[in-house]
């Protein structure tokens, strides 16, 4: 039987390549499944601990009785008449302090886990009552002081321990639950209050929260400093404010970070408003350390993520998009030893020899979340490597062309882990390796007639 022409080889490689793209799209999507599930799990596994926390306060609200003309209509006619209402004014701290001190740990359950976390936190603070209220249309002596609320907001309350107290001007305080701030959707604790305005109002507190994945403060008032500090290793930090860099450390030994300047001028908010800002904008997604745009009514928050140091999902996702690179390299691998070297590669064996590399994935995903990234690429790509140099030998005709393929399988394998530690440098060595492949296909291939079949005219042989 006359043999096809190297163009109509090339044609077919080209035809089996892409129709290999279905099953790693299929696998491409597994991979997402099975992190929507991990996703789910550590859900559940948190659920009776704490979810992702945000603390806001304290903030003093003072009621006030308010006066405002509305307009009826009685009989046909129009009336105004004056409204006495109870309403309620919310001053923000002059400046506070805030120290928080997170000890992470994992929360285990089956193949899955969940970074969580103990944290301390305490501050101080100091209120001040303005002396012009002119601008807000409020007499001072309309204010309720003896009726004040110290509000504290946390967005999980689950996650409270024992030990929290408040005390303001040294004597602690008896605590409610619920009535926190807006910023933390009315979440929290609060405390009344009886001041009289004429000095400063100073507040202290301390409490144990308990939370999973991230820690995130709303800042209120004229300046606020925060310090924060863990011993994880890995923190992102996000949110609409970044510690400055000489006063951010991470080490082998954790991270500490501190939160300074923040004042009411960066935040848009007067100390003393008739309304509540709202909760901070969520992220935009789980695996993303900034918060979104924010919008009016929003509130403003520092977020701290406690990253896992190796996310092995996104680690699959990205190797499952050089997929195709495998593939292509493998395939053009055996047209050369086809077209070049005379070895004769059926479609059959080259589709056998792709599903073998896109099976390469799925191992990698199983055994990945059982035994760990590294190991699972270790046990997978040595299992593809030895099963397609085994099946090499018997399509090329021999062990030192198989041995070819191996090598290159392993040099392809390597290459990728290499790629996938080194994120920020991914994209050039990847177009660097095509190049050279490149280069090195267009010399092998620089006397081949692609157009003519063995028999015709001439026979051209080549030896590898």
């Amino acid at each position: 039987m006359t043999q096809r022409s190297p163009g109509l080889k090339l044609l077919f490689v080209c035809i089996i390549g892409f129709v290999l793209l279905v099953p790693l799209i299929m696998v491409y999507a597994l991979v997402n499944d099975r992190q929507s599930q991990s996703e789910v799990a550590q859900d559940a596994i948190t659920a009776g601990w704490g979810g992702e926390q945000t603390i806001a306060g304290p903030v003093l609200v003072i009621p006030f009785t308010g006066t405002s003309v509305e307009t009826e209509t009685v009989n046909g006619e129009q009336r105004r008449r004056t409204v006495t209402a109870r309403r309620e004014l919310f001053l923000a701290p002059t400046q506070q302090s805030i120290a928080t001190e997170l000890t992470p740990d994992y929360k285990e359950y089956s193949i899955y886990r969940s970074v969580i976390y103990d944290s301390d936190t305490q501050g101080t603070a100091s209120f001040d009552l303005p002396e012009d209220f002119s601008r807000l249309g409020i007499e001072r002596s309309a204010l309720l002081l003896d009726q004040a609320e110290l509000r504290f907001g946390i967005s999980d309350p689950r996650g409270l321990t024992d030990g929290t107290s408040v005390s303001v001007g040294g004597q602690a305080m008896t605590l409610q639950p619920g009535n926190g701030p807006r910023s933390t959707g009315g979440n929290g604790f609060s405390t009344a209050v009886d001041w009289d305005g004429s000095a400063s109002l100073e507040v202290a507190w301390v409490y144990g929260l308990r939370g999973s994945k991230s820690f995130a403060m709303v800042p209120r008032g004229g300046e606020t400093e925060w310090t924060i500090s863990s011993p994880w290793q890995h923190p992102s930090f996000g949110g609409s404010f970044l510690p400055e860099n000489d006063s951010r450390e991470v080490t082998s030994d954790g991270f500490k970070a501190t939160y300074s300047g923040i004042t009411n001028l960066a935040l848009g908010e007067a100390l003393v408003t008739l309304d509540e800002a709202g909760p901070p904008p969520p992220h935009a997604s789980e695996r993303m350390a900034y918060d979104a745009p924010i919008a009016a009514g929003q509130s403003k928050s520092a977020t701290i993520r406690l990253v896992e140091p190796v996310d092995l999902y996104s680690q699959v996702d990205r190797s499952v998009k050089y997929g195709f690179l495998f593939i292509g390299f493998t395939f053009l691998a055996y047209l050369m030893f086809d077209v070049v070297g005379g070895a004769r590669v059926a479609s059959a064996e080259y589709l056998l020899t792709g599903v073998g590399l896109v099976l390469f994935f799925v191992m990698l995903l199983a055994f990945a979340e059982v035994v760990g990234f590294t190991w699972a690429y270790i046990v997978a790509s040595a299992a593809v490597i030895g099963l397609l140099t085994s099946y090499s030998a018997a399509i090329l005709g021999g062990w030192r062309r198989a041995g070819m393929i191996g090598g290159m399988l392993t040099g392809l394998y390597v290459t990728l882990y290499i790629l996938l530690s080194l994120e920020a440098w991914a994209l050039m060595i990847g177009s660097v390796l095509l190049f050279a492949a490149l280069a090195a296909v267009m010399y092998a291939t620089r006397n081949v007639e692609w157009s003519l079949r063995q028999g015709e005219e001439h026979e051209e042989s080549f030896a590898v």
